[in-house]
């Protein structure tokens, strides 16, 4: 494992978050869960690497990064593919979803990262908004993506450190 700083990240970003799927990875108390996220991104903000994420309010990852600091965005071996399937589709309050799909999490930086990671990176939040549906400059984005108006929460997220595994 080789940890980067953020600035040294060998990562496209629309490749990885878009095509090659995120995984977040949380902990609150003894319980670590995982979900897959294909939105979100990577940049400056407040002078601060940061990367930003979108929950919906009805995902058990929210709760849980509700009362952590820390978190982790894990990318996967392609590999891994049928497992992130599995953690886009099933609930962390139903069951472990490391353990039904083979995951263990290691701690780095104070993080839950996954240990089968390819890249990871250690995040601190910074700030959490819901979507307004009054911010919609193309109200077609709002019809297809949110017809239950169960609009994203929004996090922006300092980027502690980068590992290679």
């Amino acid at each position: 494992m080789q940890k980067l700083s953020p600035y040294e990240l060998p990562l496209n970003a629309f490749e990885a978050i878009g095509k090659q799927w995120a995984m977040i990875t949380t902990q609150r108390g003894d319980t670590v869960n995982t979900m897959t996220a294909s939105w979100g991104g990577v940049g400056i903000l407040w002078n601060k690497p940061v990367t930003y994420v979108f929950l919906r309010p009805q995902r058990f990852t929210r709760e849980l990064l509700d009362g952590s600091e820390l978190f982790s965005v894990c990318f996967l071996p392609e590999d891994y593919r049928k497992q992130l399937s599995y953690c886009g589709a099933h609930s962390g309050r139903d069951g472990d979803k490391l353990a039904a799909c083979g995951f263990s999490a290691l701690h780095l930086d104070g993080a839950p990262v996954l240990a089968q990671s390819q890249t990871a990176l250690t995040c601190r939040k910074l700030f959490c908004q819901q979507l307004d549906p009054a911010g919609f400059i193309d109200p077609a984005l709002d019809a297809a993506n949110y017809p239950q108006k169960d609009y994203h929460f929004m996090y922006v997220s300092e980027i502690l450190s980068a590992y290679l595994f």
